[in-house]
């Protein structure tokens, strides 16, 4: 549900995700004094997503890590894993606790201060948010977590084939990777590794596991709407900021901004636009191309990086250059 308080002095910026728990990076900085140009935020979020466990991938998953399959032996059936999502990592720290709790129970002989087995193996993640999240898992010793400064998935694809490739230099083939994915979800990755121009010896195979499913929570329509109706008489400039393609229609609807009969934005001068005050920002370029090629629409901002930095830099350059 959104977030209820709003504060008069301050410039919406509405968040359309969940809150991440225990604490958000995103309403951290948002929510701290303004750094420079007298700008002042106040964070909103309105929750576009709800997701569900996959148990079958979950199953899968957890035979593997039981019976010590994701490793760097040659006789593993994948040498390390890929994580391009938050909830790709809360399914796998769920069933690494799972396992924890289990050798704490058990004896020494069938216990393991080292389960889930990972410490020699690569983990591959996409982002700053990714890797805190597989930073907080209790391994010991830590997981080896790579690729963090690519920050999307076409960057993530050329830094393992570089350094997987180096790491398993001896092996040909490479051992396969693991990839654990959503429902919905982009193809690079896999397509970057296994492209058949290749060399044999510079092919990386990638396996994909759906671990959970995502859909738009049901009350996400009527949710934004209040929010909006909220903060439509604030006289500083208000932003929506979206993190996926996911919800991009409803927020367009929500703004009445689509053309019902074309299904793209109606394009209408700023003076005449109800929503002067409104600008949009897009995390990457992954949902700005969404944008553009779904609904013929140019986000206002879209993030260089998509990270809580990455979004406050687009949006206060953007508001200081209309000063």
């Amino acid at each position: 549900m959104a977030s209820p308080e709003t504060d008069p002095n301050k410039s919406p910026i509405l968040l359309l995700k969940t809150k991440s728990m225990p604490a958000d990076a995103y309403q951290d900085l948002f929510s701290t004094p303004p750094s420079r140009g007298n700008i002042s935020f106040e964070p909103i979020f309105v929750p576009v997503l709800q997701h569900r466990f996959e148990e079958q991938g979950q199953s899968q998953l957890r035979a593997l890590l039981e019976q010590k399959r994701i490793s760097a032996s040659r006789d593993a059936a994948y040498g390390g894993l890929i994580f391009t999502s938050q909830r790709a990592v809360e399914v796998f720290a769920t069933l690494v606790e799972d396992g924890l709790q289990k050798n704490d129970n058990s004896s020494e002989e069938h216990g393991s201060k080292t389960w889930p087995h990972l410490q020699d193996v690569p983990l591959y993640s996409v982002g700053p948010a990714t890797t805190r999240a597989l930073k907080s898992i209790p391994q010991d010793p830590p997981l080896q977590i790579f690729g963090e400064h690519t920050g999307n998935g076409d960057a993530l694809a050329a830094y393992i084939q570089e350094h997987y490739g180096s790491l398993y230099a001896g092996r040909n083939p490479k051992p396969p990777l693991l990839f654990l994915v959503g429902e919905q979800r982009r193809d690079i990755i896999p397509k970057t590794l296994m492209d058949e121009r290749l060399p044999v010896d510079n092919r990386i195979h990638v396996d994909e596991m759906v671990v959970y499913g995502t859909g738009v929570m049901e009350s996400f329509p009527g949710d934004l709407n209040r929010v909006l109706e909220r903060t439509a008489d604030r006289g500083a400039t208000r932003w929506l900021v979206i993190f996926s393609p996911t919800g991009c229609d409803g927020m367009l609807k929500g703004l009445g901004m689509l053309d019902e009969e074309t299904g793209k934005v109606r394009h209408l001068p700023r003076e005449e636009d109800k929503q002067t005050n409104t600008y949009i920002a897009s995390i990457g370029p992954t949902t700005r191309n969404y944008l553009k090629r779904t609904f013929d629409y140019e986000p206002d901002v879209c993030a260089e990086k998509p990270s809580p930095e990455g979004l406050w830099e687009a949006i206060t350059t953007f508001m200081e250059s209309r000063k």
